[in-house]
């Protein structure tokens, strides 16, 4: 990987306030420190720092620090950024040795069309997207790519599987899943079973609706038999 050069400037004024001037100057604070160096104040072009970490690297971008006359081997760590805008607001500069094993988050990238997974109306389900590995910073690979024209439903590709480029290693469990090859969630069946559930509801709405009717009916008749007997006592009364 090679560097992208920046420059950097010194004896930059500490505190919200002066961060903030800073800021308006299209300057973004930010602080050198690492192998020894005590930490330093400093500040970037704010422009320079985004193209510098829109590289295919991205935020394992290598960088060549320079600052007053002397050169610094520095990686952008503990990046700050606005709330709403997402603009960078502060960043942390480590310096690095390109024999040193350090660590880097890596993207995963998939690639290739499961084919089967989605002839049989199933998801690919991504549950891992960066992956934490060990090397030199001049190895740290821009992505991992995941093949998984394989994947079937029910099957995952795991970390174990993952081929890693020479000189990276990762640390993380090799049993944890990246991608599985999800069922439908919904199936041909799944729809049967809620169409003739919803069916038997409505029929039994129906049949509870025909009973309530008819108990009305017999409610309503019920005064009229027995006015009857009263009639025909009268009638005999007379």
């Amino acid at each position: 990987m090679a560097e992208i050069g920046l420059v950097a400037e010194a004896g930059r004024s500490t505190g919200s306030s002066a961060a903030g001037r800073l800021r308006a100057a299209g300057k973004i604070p930010a602080v050198l420190y690492g192998h020894g160096v005590d930490p330093q104040a400093v500040a970037v072009e704010a422009r320079a720092l985004r193209n510098a970490l829109s590289s295919e690297a991205g935020l394992n971008a290598l960088l060549e620090l320079q600052l007053e006359g002397t050169k610094h081997l520095a990686m952008a760590r503990e990046i700050q950024r606005h709330p709403v805008r997402h603009s960078v607001m502060h960043v942390d500069f480590v310096i690095v040795r390109r024999d040193e094993i350090i660590s880097a988050d890596v993207n995963i990238a998939l690639v290739g069309e499961a084919e089967q997974v989605h002839r049989e109306d199933g998801v690919v389900d991504q549950s891992m997207f960066t992956l934490s590995v060990r090397t030199t910073p001049g190895r740290i690979p821009p992505s991992i790519e995941v093949d998984v024209s394989g994947l079937t439903i029910g099957a995952s590709i795991r970390v174990g599987d993952l081929q890693l480029p020479e000189g990276v290693t990762t640390e993380v469990d090799p049993e944890e899943a990246v991608v599985t090859g999800q069922p439908p969630q919904v199936t041909a069946a799944d729809l049967v079973t809620e169409a003739e559930a919803e069916a038997a509801e409505a029929a039994e709405a129906a049949a509870a609706e025909g009973e309530g009717e008819s108990a009305e009916g017999a409610a309503e008749g019920a005064p009229a038999e027995a006015s009857a007997p009263a009639e025909s006592s009268e009638s005999s009364e007379g």
